[in-house]
Order: C-alpha cells, then sequence, then structure tokens
C-alpha cells in the first residue's frame, strides 16, 4: 500500500506530515502541490481547497491531524500520540493550537517577506513584521514555555504530535520570515525548538526549502 502526499514542504502542515512519515519509517512520495491558485484538480482531492492531501489507493484524504491519525492508526509504533487519556487530550489540543494560533502568528513574518516580494511582487511591510514579533508572538511563546516548562518536549516530556505542530510553522517564520525566537528572553523554548528540528526526521522533511539551515539567533 503506497502512500502519496500532494503538496509542498513550504506549508508548515505539509511539512507536519513529512515528519510524522519520518519518524515512522513509513515510505511515501510526494507530488508537488500548491495551494495558490487553487485550481479544479485541488478541488477535487480536497473540498476546501487546502493541502496536504493524502492518496492511499485511489483515495484522497485532506488535512494534516486527520492524515497523521491515519498514520498512527496504521502506523502504531513508534507512537506518536500518548496512551494516557488525559495526556493524549492535552497532545490534540496543543496541535490544534499550533495549526491555529502559532501558525497564524508565525506565519505573517514569512508572508511578508517570502510570498509578497516573490507572489505579488511587493516589499514587505517592516513596521507590520515588527508589531507581530513585539506585540503578537511574546503571548504565544509565554505560553508554550509554560507548557514545557522544564521539560524536553511537550507532553509527558515524550516527543509527540504536539511538538511536531507547534515546531513546524517556526520553520516558515525563521527560514523564510528571517525572524527568530528570542534565545535570551525565551531560553528553555528556543532551546526546545532547536531541539526539535535538529531531529533527523525534521531535516529530512525541510530538504527542499529555499534554505533549510534551521539556526536560532
Amino acid at each position: 500500500m503506497s502512500i502519496i502526499i500532494h503538496g509542498t514542504v513550504v506549508s508548515p502542515f505539509v511539512r507536519k506530515v513529512f515528519v510524522a512519515l519520518e519518524e515512522k519509517g513509513i515510505a511515501y512520495e510526494k507530488v508537488d502541490v500548491r495551494p495558490l491558485p487553487r485550481t479544479d484538480e485541488l478541488f477535487a482531492k480536497s473540498p476546501l481547497g487546502k493541502i496536504p492531501v493524502m492518496e492511499v489507493e485511489g483515495t484522497y484524504v485532506p488535512d494534516s491531524s486527520v492524515i497523521c491519525q491515519y498514520l498512527e492508526r496504521t502506523h502504531p509504533s513508534p507512537a506518536l500520540y500518548p496512551s494516557a487519556a488525559l495526556s493524549f487530550a492535552r497532545a490534540l489540543f496543543l496541535e490544534e493550537y499550533a495549526d491555529t494560533k502559532v501558525f497564524e502568528i508565525a506565519t505573517k513574518p514569512f508572508f511578508q517577506r517570502f510570498v509578497r516580494p516573490r507572489i505579488f511582487k511587493e516589499e514587505p511591510d517592516e513596521p507590520y513584521i515588527r508589531e507581530v514579533m513585539e506585540n503578537e508572538l511574546p503571548p504565544v511563546l509565554d505560553y508554550l514555555s509554560g507548557e514545557l516548562g522544564d521539560d524536553d518536549f511537550l507532553i509527558d516530556n515524550q516527543f509527540c504530535i504536539a511538538d511536531i505542530a507547534v515546531c513546524s510553522p517556526f520553520v516558515n517564520m525563521q527560514t523564510l520570515g528571517s525572524e527568530h525566537v528570542d534565545a535570551e528572553r525565551w531560553p528553555k523554548f528556543s532551546a526546545y525548538l532547536e531541539r526539535v528540528l535538529s531531529r533527523p526526521a525534521y531535516k529530512t522533511a525541510v530538504a527542499g526549502l529555499p534554505d533549510s539551515t534551521l539556526k536560532i539567533k
């Protein structure tokens, strides 16, 4: 049974799936699909017009969270979801928080510095980027730092889907948006981010980015 992932590594949601596949050692194929412009072909596979889309035996399944749970069900080892009910619930929430709030904030510098010049031929709005970095991002980093505490990973000190999802949007912010987590203000989260992004699965998953050097300032 072959797995084909339709999407682009520039997407943090596609990247999340690639990391899960790599962590589990599952063979897969990539088909490069960009989210813009949204084509009839994309809508035929993904009714919301979003990526990634997983193709298995001619069936198309959209949504990164759905795909990751499918991978967990079909390839349970190594587990990427905690077995304890409360830890499982926390992991699901942090995955959702990453896919919504973290994505929303971390993607803004990426959009300004990467998408606007390349797609819309416009200059980035630097004052807006500063507003995001100084006022919008800090509450997110404060919350995540509190969830992490003194542990190496977010849930029960074990690497899981929450870590994959939370760290994925920061790849766009740091490598394509040229903004970094302040290691002096958030030392534990900065070290955590570097720890997760240094995993072999992440390094493989980001191959193909315009700049895949994952460094923390």
